[in-house]
Formats: C-alpha cells, structure tokens, sequence
C-alpha cells in the first residue's frame, strides 16, 4: 500500500495528513502533550477533510492520535489564558473548534475513530464526531469540564446525548468522572474495544467491510441519519450559548484554571 503526506508546510505539523491506498488518514501529532488540540489543530482538521471528499478515490477517513499514550487528551489548556479568556476569544476559539467538530461530523464518507489512550473532554468531542469508534482496552474516556469550569457547546452535548441517552449523558456531564474503555462500551460511548495488540487489524477488517460497499448508498444512509440527529428547531439556542459563554466569563473559569496549572483541586463557587 502507498502512502502519500498531503498539505506538509500548508497546515501545522501537530496534524499528519496521509493518503494510505483507498483511506485518508487524520493523526493528531503532539504526544507530548497527548495530542492535545491546540487553534492550529483545530483549524487544520477542516482542510485536510475538504482534500479527503474532493477525492473520489478516498472510501473512508481515519482519525488517529500519534504514539501510544492518547487519541486526543482534550484541549491544550497552556493556550487557554490567551485564546480562552476574553470575550472575543472565546467566541473566536468556539467558531473554530466547532467549525472543525461540524466537519467531522457531516462528513459524507464513514470516518472511523481510532482509539487508543486517552479519550478525553474535546477529544472524546471529536470522536463522538466519527461514526465508529474502535478502542483499544486501555483507553480512558471523560468529559472534564466540570473540574475546569468549561462551557460545553450545544452540538457537543447534542452528540453526547444522540451517542449515549439522556440519562447516561448526564452521568458523563454531572460526574466529570474517568471510564475505563470496558465502562465506555457498556455506556454506548464506543462501538467496539478490543485487545491494544489486536487493534490494527480490528481496523483494517473494517475498512474493508466499508471498501465492499457502494460508497453512494453509505453516504445517503449517512446524510440521512445525520438529518435525523439536527438541533432542534425549538431548542433555545441562544439561552444555551449564553449560559455556555458565561462559564467562560465566571470566576469560576478562571479558579479551574489556576487549579490545573497549580495542579491542586479546584474550589469553585458557582460565580
């Protein structure tokens, strides 16, 4: 199989772009911080994904975190005080995060989440976006941001709650608690764990159940199914940004942010 490095010096290089025969595949490359998303990352996932479905040759997209520790560790919060703090910042890192989750998300060909290591707060986000996820047994899975005062987007508990149901959701949500993968499978959060060293070939044997079908039939039974899974058009969108924003804007926000640089627990005061 060839393998072919696509938009190398056009995007940041914490995403590694790869044409592998018939499969586009996304690797979120910054072990040393456990592939946590930084603006770049985000801004990059919507390009490389526009090059994928421009391809027709391209059957099935992969995300993937680079080395052996995580799939995606959340966001990097040492990029937090500058580009999550002020009002137009945070709007400003919402639209993209967003705007790369919303990628994912609608993206007509199968994307499959590789999961292996820690699969946590907008990394669980961005494989909540796939539409499989195949975990290894050792990774972890959870939702943080009530440790961190963090607002979570509409779209990113929409996927939550369509993934997992109402009252597992709000188990994630209220809890902030850490899932082994044996946890995630029982809550719905994955499709699939299996064995770390049986992985690969887990998904290879998916690709290729996806290669040996009609690529158009997947896509409509894709797109319809998305459709299925739209906001609402009743939902209060706007009192939910709000709310959403003012976590930003609290004290609060500002105490987990300390705490986790200061690497001691939050006292929080619901300011």
């Amino acid at each position: 199989m060839t393998t072919t490095r696509l938009l190398q010096g056009e995007i940041t290089d914490s995403l590694i772009v790869e044409k592998k025969g018939a499969v586009g595949w996304i690797t979120f490359n910054d072990p040393g911080r456990h592939n946590a998303m930084s603006y770049d990352m985000w801004v990059g996932v919507p390009i490389a994904l526009n090059l994928f479905e421009k391809d027709d040759t391209i059957r099935a997209v992969v995300l993937n975190g680079a080395g052996d520790k995580a799939f995606v560790s959340g966001a990097n919060i040492s990029q937090f005080e500058k580009l999550r703090t002020t009002e137009d910042a945070v709007a400003e890192y919402e639209r993209v995060a967003e705007n790369a989750q919303n990628a994912i998300y609608n993206f007509l060909k199968p994307v499959i989440g590789r999961l292996n290591g820690y699969c946590i707060g907008g990394g669980l986000n961005i494989a909540l976006c796939c539409d499989i996820r195949i975990a290894s047994d050792v990774s972890t899975f959870a939702i943080p941001a009530g440790k961190l005062g963090l607002g979570y987007r509409l779209t990113a508990i929409r996927n939550l709650v369509m993934t997992v149901g109402a009252p597992q959701a709000l188990d994630i949500i209220i809890s902030a608690a850490r899932f082994s993968a044996a946890e995630a499978l029982t809550k719905g959060l994955v499709q699939y764990v299996v064995p770390v060293e049986e992985l690969d070939k887990t998904l290879d044997a998916y690709l290729s159940k996806i290669a040996g079908n009609a690529p158009l039939t997947l896509q409509a039974g894709k797109k319809a199914i998305r459709e299925f899974q739209r906001v609402a058009p009743h939902i209060d969108t706007d009192g939910i940004t709000k709310l959403v924003l003012g976590c930003f804007a609290s004290d609060d926000y500002q105490e987990g942010k300390r705490a986790f640089a200061e690497k001691r627990a939050p006292v929080f005061l619901g300011k």
